[in-house]
């Protein structure tokens, strides 16, 4: 008999933190009737009262921005003292999309044609299913939901099975909000219920932000449809300090690009290429300020490095340094400085490595942990050859005074986003994309709002 019950283990303890029902066939059907039925009355909404909505549930789940925190604190790990930050996060993120919408999704009107009238006007697909990962389970739904919503679709939402909680304070924000019934749904889901939903006629467009791995089953699962599928996917994200970068400052910002959220994230500095006449204070500098972390209970207001997702996470991570020390990599933090470091738990203490090169998994395997390996580099030229060494692309970053030779390097990486003197960052204004492994697809920014509706073209012709 198929598992009915979801529970989520929280990383502090691996204590059962939450249990729930798996949604069953029937309730799954109603779902999926209630969203498109829903979606006839909502995309008759103006755009601005779709916005009244979303602003007053965003108002709603401010509000319980305390509950939220600990939340997440105990069921992926983020240390208390940061977990609030997605609240916040997330808000500004949605109230810039609902702020654009108007403009965003306004008709095209086309130069006047004697005799004719002629404008594109952009229309909602239909019932939007969106599938959010757990590392940052607002801010990567988010992307999806609000912009669903505004352009006049429905929405079914698909949590991680280690977040389910952040399913159930949207919807409850959203009823808070009196937003209409069916608009904004969520189901608990098994991976097989997931994949049946995708290939359902109800399904008109597909958010999935996930591992490579699961990229390829939803595309699998949606093949012959020819509904638009987004995927974010993984990242190995690269930085590249110039010579002349205001060292202190890139230290500092890449090694909390590194290393927050106990380097679970898909846009996190993964590989580090310093310039050679600077490699060794930079190492010295990054060692220092890694030994500052305090890994610990995320429930604890004292930790700055919480523990990884689950176990087996950190074991993955292990096993990859200790495959580049075997291969000769150098590693610069000892785990005896993390006393809660511990073999076969989710607490793994920090690691920096150098002499390291990408015949090792560590420079090309995604990681999502708390490591990060550092090569000196010679070049521009050559650091950009070994930032554009990956399978992935999702973002690059450069540390440097001279713009002009930042931009020039920007315009040769095969990324999504390029970054200067910053990194580890999503401004909702700019197209959040990536390419290669890191998936295809746009949210964020006027432009996100083009794979969640259709062109419909109006050619008219007067009457005499």
């Amino acid at each position: 008999m198929a598992n009915t019950m979801q529970i989520t283990r929280s990383p502090i303890d691996d204590s059962v933190y939450v249990e729930r029902a798996l949604a069953g066939q029937a309730e799954i059907k109603q779902a999926l009737d209630s969203a498109v039925a829903a979606q006839r009355q909502w995309r008759q909404e103006s755009i601005a009262r779709r916005g009244e909505y979303c602003l007053a549930m965003l108002e709603a789940f401010a509000d319980n921005g305390d509950e939220i925190a600990e939340q997440l604190c105990w069921m992926m790990g983020r240390p208390i003292r940061y977990a609030k930050g997605e609240v916040a996060g997330m808000v500004e993120r949605a109230r810039h999309m609902i702020g654009i919408a108007e403009q965003s999704l306004a008709a095209i009107q086309l130069p006047a044609t004697e005799g004719f009238i002629r404008y594109i006007q952009r229309e909602p697909l239909g019932v939007a299913f969106v599938i959010a990962p757990w590392n940052y389970p607002y801010l990567t739904a988010i992307n999806s939901i609000i912009p669903a919503l505004m352009a006049g679709n429905t929405v079914l939402l698909k949590h991680s099975a280690q977040t389910p909680l952040c399913a159930e304070q949207l919807a409850r924000a959203f009823q808070a909000a009196d937003l209409p019934a069916g608009v904004f749904q969520y189901l608990h889901l098994s991976h097989q219920d997931t994949e049946m939903i995708i290939a359902q006629p109800h399904i008109n467009t597909v958010a999935f932000t996930g591992s490579v791995a699961g990229g390829k089953v939803v595309e699998e699962a949606s093949s012959g449809r020819f509904i638009t599928v987004g995927l974010e996917l993984g990242g190995k994200d690269p930085a590249y300090v110039r010579a002349d970068a205001d060292i202190e400052y890139a230290v500092e910002t890449c090694i909390d690009g590194a290393f927050f959220n106990s380097g679970q994230s898909c846009c996190g500095i993964e590989r580090l290429y310093v310039a050679s006449e600077i490699f060794d204070d930079f190492v010295s500098r990054a060692v220092a300020l890694v030994n500052q972390y305090k890994l610990g209970r995320s429930d604890s207001p004292d930790t700055t490095l919480g523990p990884m997702v689950r176990a087996g996470a950190a074991e993955f991570v292990r096993g990859q340094i200790q495959d580049a020390m075997d291969a000769g990599a150098i590693a610069h933090i000892d785990p005896a400085n993390f006393p809660m470091d511990s073999v076969g738990t989710p607490y793994l203490a920090p690691q920096v490595l150098t002499n390291v090169n990408h015949s090792m998994r560590l420079m090309t395997e995604e990681s999502f942990g708390p490591v990060i390996g550092i090569m000196a580099v010679e070049s521009d030229d050559e650091a950009v050859t070994l930032m554009n060494d990956s399978e992935f692309g999702l973002t690059a970053c450069v540390f440097s005074r001279d713009l002009g030779a930042a931009i020039a390097i920007g315009e040769r990486l095969e990324v999504g986003t390029f970054f200067l003197n910053r990194c580890d960052y999503l401004d909702p204004a700019l197209a959040w994309t990536g390419v290669k492994n890191s998936g295809r697809g746009c949210t964020l920014s006027a432009l996100g709002y083009e794979r969640l509706t259709r062109p419909k073209s109006f050619h008219l012709k007067l009457p005499s």
